[in-house]
């Protein structure tokens, strides 16, 4: 492993631990040439879907933009960023499950409004309002009453 401090590209391991649903290892390692020390996660490289946008193009999937959309949604919201990585976890796992070999993109937008309106309201009306692209304040409300009424049962 490459020391992202030095570029030197001997290290040695401090510590190894499992993470999240026990698929990933985390490594904390310490350069041998500079002393500093730095994190890695390991994760099994495994056959993602490939998304189909909107547009009909299609991209492989990117766990990274998940994060990227709910991190957005999350600004100044109590939701932490263990939480996010947790949520972009389980998405791709739902994923993989299906044993689809393509994945709209409106089913990923579409999970990460489940998890985001169970955890934060806030934050999945944000998601939301750009996700389903809002033309107008009308349709901002409708979607807030629906959630209202949801939650109210």
């Amino acid at each position: 492993m490459k020391c992202p401090f030095c570029s030197h590209p001997e290290d040695k391991v401090i510590d190894s631990r499992t993470g999240g649903a026990g698929d990933v290892i985390r490594r904390r390692r310490e350069c041998e040439l500079c002393g500093r020390r730095f994190t890695t996660y390991e994760r099994i490289e495994d056959v993602l879907p490939t998304v189909v946008k909107k547009d009909g193009g299609r991209e492989p999937f990117d766990r990274k933009k998940l994060i990227f959309g709910a991190r957005v949604a999350c600004i100044k919201r109590p939701v932490s960023i263990e939480r996010i990585e947790a949520i972009a976890d389980a998405i791709e796992r739902e994923i993989q499950e299906t044993e689809r070999r393509e994945v709209a993109s409106s089913e990923l937008g579409e999970r990460m409004m489940v998890h985001l309106r169970d955890i934060d309201e806030v934050a999945y009306i944000r998601f939301a309002s750009v996700y389903r692209s809002f033309r107008d304040v009308d349709e901002f409300f409708a979607e807030l009453k629906k959630l209202v009424k949801e939650r109210d049962g």
